[in-house]
């Protein structure tokens, strides 16, 4: 099966690692350096980031721009019970973007990392 890797910049990498660890599923694969972890869900390789970490991932672009946590580009992740696993993540102290959305593929949420980055939850028809 193949990898895919997607950074993620965060303010705290420590309570970025847990979040993603405690509720959503994912283990710890790397943490070389203070500033940086992976943590991994199946294929999915998450690269956490902090903005100021002095690797790659910190440098400005061409315009003087700057890496910082948010958006709206996510990830998503498949659930089977998504009404479920929102009322554990909600009991969790969990944040959310959304309310819960039906569409014409199934159901879905959008729940956000402790530095605002969105995740999906989607439970397919």
């Amino acid at each position: 099966m193949t990898t895919i890797s997607v950074r993620y910049i965060v303010h705290d990498v420590d309570e970025a690692v847990d979040f993603y660890t405690r509720h959503l599923g994912f283990e710890v694969h790397d943490r070389p350096a203070a500033g940086f972890a992976v943590v991994v869900h199946g294929p999915l390789r998450l690269l956490l980031s902090a903005p100021a970490s002095g690797g790659g991932a910190a440098a400005h672009d061409v315009h003087g721009g700057k890496p910082e946590p948010g958006g709206w580009n996510r990830i998503q992740l498949a659930v089977t019970d998504l009404e479920s696993v929102v009322d554990g993540l909600r009991t969790e102290g969990v944040a959310f973007r959304t309310e819960l959305t039906e569409g014409r593929g199934g159901k879905q949420i959008l729940v956000e990392d402790p530095s605002g980055n969105p995740v999906e939850l989607f439970e397919p028809r």
